[in-house]
């Protein structure tokens, strides 16, 4: 008895997750299917016809090839900020003793739960005041100094997770704590890397309501914005050519994520370094 309500109990599990699993696969096969569909309509459907017409004219509009090299300029440039400023930011948080480094990391806590929403109004006012309002540039900086905590907060347990024995190893070789941090923390901390990457990049890449904010100008729009073109007036939508720009959309984060993966299961190759 107690076996069979196990096994009912394991079968209810798998239950639940099959329809989850569905629940999000429909969204996607719809994305797919009207990708390729000449007559796409909001409904999922199997084309009767297979084209590629929808993708020809994504890859082939100036104006939507500048939005995601824009996309690529503020996400990337994001995601690389962010990773270098939390090492640098982390790495005394993990190594050194100072006095208020729970005070501080409490705080960074506190603002990693922060919504950016109840930041942008004296944020868009700074903007006008500095006269920065339509800057990329700028854009770029605000949106990796709001990672920052989140990112620092991940690093540092990361960070933590390093042996110090093969820091003072360098050490006593000479190396400075620069070239500890980047030939010997770096490299076996990879997965947090690549973690806070991925996070960061993702993050940015998806933001739909900073650039809207604080850019003005349509042509300096990223993708995340300018795929609510794709939405006509009167409820008129384009389904085909949207579904088609959703999978372009969605390709880079897929692809960062795959080839991290590789780097992140190396990440602490070296556990065992100290040992002997």
């Amino acid at each position: 008895m107690a076996k069979r309500s196990h096994r009912f109990e394991i079968a209810i599990h798998y239950l639940i997750l099959s329809i989850l699993g569905i629940l999000f696969l429909l969204p996607l096969l719809w994305m797919l299917f009207a990708s390729v569909d000449p007559n796409a309509i909001q409904a999922l459907k199997v084309p009767e016809k297979v084209t590629f017409q929808n993708f020809n004219s994504i890859l082939t509009d100036p104006g939507l090839m500048r939005s995601f090299v824009i996309g690529f300029f503020i996400s990337g440039g994001q995601a690389l900020l962010v990773v270098f400023l939390c090492i640098i930011a982390a790495y005394p948080l993990s190594r050194y003793t100072l006095k208020y480094k729970k005070s501080f990391m409490m705080t960074i806590l506190f603002l990693t739960s922060l919504p950016i929403t109840a930041v942008m109004v004296p944020v868009y006012q700074l903007f006008l005041t500095l006269k920065l309002q339509d800057s990329l540039i700028a854009t770029t900086l605000f949106l990796t100094a709001s990672s920052l905590p989140y990112g620092i907060w991940m690093m540092k347990n990361f960070m933590d997770s390093v042996p110090i024995e093969l820091e003072e190893s360098a050490w006593v070789d000479g190396a400075s704590t620069l070239r500890g941090i980047r030939s010997i923390v770096a490299p076996l901390m990879l997965p947090g890397i690549f973690t806070v990457g991925i996070f960061t990049f993702a993050g940015s890449w998806g933001n739909f309501f900073v650039p809207y904010i604080l850019i003005q100008t349509p042509e300096k729009m990223p993708a995340s914005v300018t795929i609510f073109q794709f939405f006509g007036n009167f409820g008129m939508v384009n389904y085909g050519r949207l579904a088609a720009f959703s999978v372009l959309y969605t390709i880079p984060v897929v692809v960062f994520y795959a080839f991290s993966q590789s780097y992140m299961s190396k990440g602490f190759s070296l556990g065992g370094a100290t040992k002997g």
